[in-house]
């Protein structure tokens, strides 16, 4: 199973595919409901990827996650290539409300 990656905010982008597992990544990538410019509600399966967070997680080639062992302390992880694939079509379009589809 895969997931299509579409843009609500830019709806002639074409949907990019990714792994199912990028249902979890995505969420390191969400800027919360209602924070900085993103909307205050969200439907199902949609999220908001501010574009200077995309920015700065492709620049600096890494996800900074909060540790689930210390809340007071961020890790670093390393972009997968396909993360990073996700980061630059985002950027390369300019969106930054996105919506999964599952297909087989």
């Amino acid at each position: 199973m895969s997931v299509l990656v579409h843009s609500v905010d830019r709806p002639e982008t074409p949907a990019m595919k990714m792994p199912d597992r990028f249902r979890t990544d995505v969420i390191h990538f969400a800027t919360p409901a209602g924070m900085f410019d993103a909307p205050d509600k969200l439907n199902n399966g949609e999220y908001w990827v501010r574009r200077e967070d995309a920015q700065q997680a492709y620049d600096d080639g890494v996800l900074r996650v909060v540790s689930i062992l210390d809340s007071e302390n961020r890790t670093e992880l390393e972009l997968s290539e396909e993360q990073e694939i996700f980061l630059e079509w985002l950027l390369e379009h300019e969106v930054q409300h996105i919506r999964l589809e599952s297909v087989r």
